[in-house]
């Protein structure tokens, strides 16, 4: 089992925005793919400062293969929308992780 793991800084001037977009967006067009599953929104304690707060959406996937898939099918899409909404206003990055229990 693989975590697509996506940690975003968020100015806080769009932070009740972004939420709502993820929310009400972002997470149930990723679900109703079925290839991502299992999402876990988490705030960032560790990366705080006056002006920024961070945040860490979390899905199981099977396989990179599928992730691949989700990603040319869904979530270059949905990337564009982020972009498009916030601008350099929120950041993102993923990271691939491998659950080893």
């Amino acid at each position: 089992m693989l975590v697509y793991n996506t940690t975003y800084n968020i100015d806080e001037e769009v932070l009740s925005n972004f939420l709502i977009w993820i929310n009400e967006v972002y997470v149930p067009e990723t679900e109703n793919n079925g290839i991502l599953k299992n999402h876990r929104l988490l705030r960032v304690l560790s990366h705080r400062d006056e002006t920024t707060e961070c945040f860490s959406i979390q899905w199981e996937v099977e396989s990179s293969a599928l992730l691949h898939r989700w990603h040319t099918e869904i979530g270059i899409r949905l990337n564009g929308e982020l972009t498009k909404m916030f601008g350099n206003k929120v950041v993102g990055f993923p990271t691939l992780l491998e659950v080893m229990e």
